[in-house]
Order: C-alpha cells, then sequence, then structure tokens
C-alpha cells in the first residue's frame, strides 16, 4: 500500500512528530513493568529475546527496549543474579527508515550504561524487515513482543467507492456492508497476528499489545473516526475547487480499524493460543502538549511545539503523507495539511477531542 513513517528528522519526520505515541507508550508502562518482571521471576533466563513490532524510527524506538532492560537488570541486581544477554529484534516495513534506528544504536548504549552505572550483560540488536501480518521469526525464539499504534492498519486496501460517499472511511452514514468488510479484514489480520506470534513465542512468553480503539460498540462513531471524518472534509474542499480530481478521492480510502474491547477478546479466545492477562482502556488527549510532566520529556522539545492544530496535523502527516502522496501526487501535499492544520485548530479549540486505546497483556498458552 505504500504505508511507512516519514524518515530522517526533517520538521514533518515521524521523529519529530510522535509525541502522541510516546505518551501512548508512557500510560501503559506499569504494565510492561509487571509483565517483564513476571517474565523473568518465572523463567530466570540467560538470555532474553525481545521483539518490537512497527517500531518506525526516532526517539520512541529504543523507549521500549530500554525499560525492559532497566527492569530486568534491577531485578538481577536485586536477586544477585548474573545479567542475561539481551537479543533485540526491531520490525517494521521494509521502507521504514531502519538506517537512522541502527545509527542511534551507540548513544542508545552508552546512555544506557551511564544511567544504569554498572556493566550490564551483553546486547545484540537485529534489524527485522517485514509485515506483522506473517511469520518474522523461528520457532520458539522469542521471550516477549511488543507492538504500540500498529495492528490498526489493516493488510488490504480497499477500493470500495462505490459504497463510501465523501469520505475516507468509515462514518455515519456508512453502509452496513462497508462496516462489514473493514470488521472481517481486521478479524482475519489480527487472528493471523496471534498465530504467527503464538509459534514465535516460547512457552509463557508474552505480548503487550496497544491499539487505538473505541468504547462503544458502533465502529463508525466519532470516536474513532472523527480525525479522518476532518480529512474528508479538506479533500472534498479541494475536489470541489479542482485541485483533486473526483476518480482520486473515489479511490482513496483510509484502511484502519479502530476494535472495540469486545471484538479483541473474543478474537483472542477464539484463537487460542493466548491467555489475556489484562485488557486495559486509556484515552489520549489530541493536544500532545498535555501531561508534559508525566511525559518527563524536556522542556527544549515542548519549546519546538506549536498551536495544536499544528501539532496534530503534523503527527498525521508523519503517519500518512506517504500515502497520500502515492494517490494524489506531492504537488497538493502542502495545501492538504495547510488546510488540515487549520480546520484542526477551529474544532481542537472548540471540541473535547481524545483517542482511545486498547492496551492486551498476553500470555503464550501451553
Amino acid at each position: 500500500m505504500g504505508l511507512h513513517m516519514n524518515g530522517s528528522d526533517e520538521e514533518v519526520s515521524y521523529a519529530k512528530n510522535s509525541s502522541l505515541q510516546r505518551k501512548v507508550i508512557s500510560l501503559t508502562k506499569p504494565l510492561r513493568e509487571e509483565a517483564i518482571t513476571n517474565l523473568y521471576c518465572d523463567t530466570l533466563p540467560k538470555s532474553l529475546a525481545i521483539a518490537d513490532l512497527g517500531c518506525s524510527s526516532g526517539p520512541n524506538t529504543l523507549l521500549v527496549i530500554s525499560e525492559f532492560i532497566k527492569v530486568v537488570e534491577n531485578l538481577c541486581r536485586k536477586f544477585n543474579h548474573k545479567s542475561p544477554e539481551y537479543k533485540v529484534f526491531m520490525n517494521d516495513l521494509s521502507e521504514n527508515d531502519f538506517n537512522s534506528v541502527f545509527k542511534s544504536l551507540d548513544t542508545f548504549k552508552e546512555n544506557l550504561y551511564h544511567e544504569m552505572k554498572t556493566e550490564i550483560g551483553p546486547c545484540y540488536f537485529f534489524g527485522a524487515p517485514g509485515s506483522f501480518y506473517g511469520r518474522i521469526f523461528p520457532d520458539k525464539s522469542l521471550h516477549f513482543v511488543h507492538s504500540s499504534y500498529g495492528l490498526h492498519w489493516l493488510s488490504k486496501v480497499f477500493f470500495i467507492f462505490f459504497m463510501i460517499i465523501n469520505y475516507i472511511y468509515l462514518s455515519s452514514t456508512s453502509p452496513s456492508n462497508v462496516l462489514k468488510v473493514y470488521y472481517e479484514q481486521f478479524q482475519r489480520d489480527f487472528s493471523l497476528f496471534l498465530e504467527c506470534r503464538a509459534k514465535e513465542l516460547v512457552e509463557g512468553g508474552c505480548m503487550i499489545l496497544t491499539i487505538p480503539g473505541r468504547k462503544v460498540d458502533d465502529p463508525s462513531n466519532k470516536e474513532c473516526c472523527y480525525i479522518w471524518d476532518l480529512m474528508s472534509i479538506i479533500l472534498n474542499d479541494m475536489v470541489l475547487e479542482g485541485i483533486i480530481s473526483k476518480e482520486k478521492l473515489d479511490t482513496f480510502n483510509i484502511s484502519v480499524y479502530y476494535p472495540s474491547p469486545f471484538e479483541v477478546n473474543k478474537k483472542v479466545l477464539e484463537e487460542g493460543s493466548f491467555t489475556i492477562n489484562k485488557l486495559e482502556i486509556s484515552e489520549v488527549n489530541w493536544n500532545t502538549l498535555d501531561h508534559w510532566e508525566a511525559l518527563d520529556i524536556g522542556s527544549e522539545m515542548s519549546k519546538s511545539f506549536k498551536d495544536d492544530g499544528y501539532n496534530m496535523a503534523q503527527c498525521v502527516r508523519a503517519g500518512i503523507e506517504s500515502l497520500l502522496v502515492c494517490h494524489f501526487g506531492k504537488s497538493v501535499i502542502e495545501e492538504i495539511f495547510d488546510r488540515y492544520k487549520n480546520l484542526l485548530s477551529d474544532r481542537m479549540s472548540k471540541e473535547r477531542t481524545k483517542f482511545t486505546n486498547l492496551t492486551l497483556l498476553l500470555t503464550r498458552n501451553p
């Protein structure tokens, strides 16, 4: 589908526009620490293999890995154990900016050693390009899998323009057959994801998955569709003004699905390879400047942010610009996001805008 996060460290890169995703990662930290502690204490491994699926690039990429190693190292000191070795696998689609990830490893290791103040177990890093809707790793080779804000992306692009009128995603006007297409594709993708990871994880291995979702039953509810409703308004206006062709818009759809807790729980039980230890629901504001103190992000980084609409537009752009360029061409991108920024600023000043997140802690069954 041509999807990849914007690489490099330029103004429109994912590296500089992923504070919302960092906020989500920070919310799930207590659950990760609990899972890692239980995993280590139950197995006392000499070697630990960790995979981050949908790692992207930028400051968030190695955040969870750093937390994982620090928790294990502190447990080793507490129990006077020898540190294990760490095998870290970074996965994303092949178009991902892996070079920037690899270039940051020396600094990452130096910072980690400095923070821990003593020697830690040896760390080995590997890139693992490819879709996680398929096998990536050998049988029973992983102990811990993490994925945040990746599993809402579906494996297929839908060309159903005759069913979605003037919208690029599900909406309150979408016919039931359109909702069914998206839901069934999510079911197939999520089931395949679970099946593949079950083969790759050791018995008792665990996964923590965070998926943008919804609390309500209706998949076309504003709770999960609003961000795309606003993009639809922009693109439709540009069609009316002759900037974008109607035919191009009619064949452009955002292939994501925001599941409910019931849908996720149902599919895990049906697939049967994992036990759900916890399923938590959280919310984050669209406003990326909320809760800076909780995130412990420095004031220098916060100074680089502008108004709410600009920040949110940049966040969306970092994620889907590759899709828009592939479909509409590069010449209209600045116009799209300039208008999007203004519309977001207007709506965010008047409405309570939040994303809902579902976080699952899963353990591989015997």
